[in-house]
């Protein structure tokens, strides 16, 4: 029996982020381990709204069945033969660190196997930079998104990395047209209290971020009521404070928090989660095997965006 704090509505992909991601020309989308039915139902709608161009990389009698499920041909497509999981991903990879694809998209194979195929020094992905993983989750009916970092890659990001997921925070707001981020550092308390280590953890996030993200407004430490509730906030007497209650992103100190907020604004909430890890040559979409459709589309819309590519 399903609990009754599930939300009822289903997750649906946005409408604005579709329209920002075809103001870009269409990204060329390697996805690894295709043949299966939500990766699948994911491209020939991606293909549809003109966020995509897929490149199928798999076992291509299972590719095959589930486009003819679809009735969609791909022949006109690139399809890359594949025998194993490993293989999948590590050919998927390669595609992206040739030039021959502009996304690397997770489809039916497991996270720790994608992300090896991407980080192995052969596939031409590893950049100097840290991974970061960034959800970006909208309510149902649209609205103002939530963005949290990081509740899949990096499991206890120390200062440097949380700082580095916050710069790129901001810089995805920014290009999502948010002109002056407000980002929230999570923890269990409004104030810093050395035994809540999180929360002298943001307090010191806070204040670098005062001389080094001079375009973005960022408070911490801020327990979740006061990072989503301006009434919360007015009955704590933060009413000044620019982040409480009106926060664009939360910075999470470690994985578990991280997944339990975004799990819960998916299935408590019913939001839609698009999810993507920059930091390599091309943007990762980690998305969970069992993510519906909407996640997926809306995942390849803010990867759209993130690329850029002129028209």
């Amino acid at each position: 029996m399903t609990s009754p704090f599930v939300s009822p509505h289903a997750a649906t992909c946005p409408q604005n982020l579709i329209d920002l991601a075809n103001t870009f020309a269409t990204p060329r989308v390697a996805i690894a381990c295709a043949g299966a039915p939500l990766p699948m139902q994911a491209a020939k709608k991606s293909v549809e709204m003109d966020i995509m161009i897929p490149v199928f990389v798999g076992k291509a009698d299972l590719i095959r069945a589930e486009a003819a499920k679809l009735d969609w041909d791909i022949s006109g497509y690139a399809l890359h033969d594949t025998d194993t999981e490993e293989d999948a991903g590590r050919i998927a990879a390669a595609i992206c660190g040739a030039g021959d694809a502009d996304v690397l998209m997770k489809g039916d194979i497991k996270s720790n196997v994608f992300l090896s195929g991407a980080l192995r020094k052969e596939s031409g992905l590893r950049t100097d930079q840290r991974l970061v993983h960034i959800f970006h989750i909208s309510p149902p009916g649209g609205g103002k998104p939530m963005l949290i970092s990081d509740a899949a890659v990096n499991v206890t990001p120390d200062l440097a990395v949380r700082k580095i997921a916050m710069r790129r925070v901001a810089d995805l707001l920014q290009m999502l047209g948010t002109e002056r981020p407000k980002i929230a550092i999570l923890s269990a308390s409004e104030k810093p209290i050395p035994a809540v280590p999180s929360s002298m953890d943001a307090r010191a996030l806070a204040d670098w971020a005062v001389e080094n993200m001079p375009d973005a407004d960022v408070s911490g430490p801020l327990a979740l009521d006061l990072i989503l509730s301006s009434e919360s906030a007015a009955i704590k007497h933060l009413t000044d404070d620019p982040v409480a209650g009106r926060a664009d992103a939360i910075i999470v100190p470690d994985v578990i928090s991280g997944n339990a907020i975004f799990k819960a604004f998916v299935y408590l909430a019913g939001g839609c989660a698009a999810g993507i890890v920059s930091g390599a040559k091309v943007p990762l979409l980690l998305t969970s095997r069992a993510d519906p459709v909407a996640a997926r589309l809306a995942s390849v819309a803010l990867a759209n965006i993130t690329c850029g590519l002129p028209k």
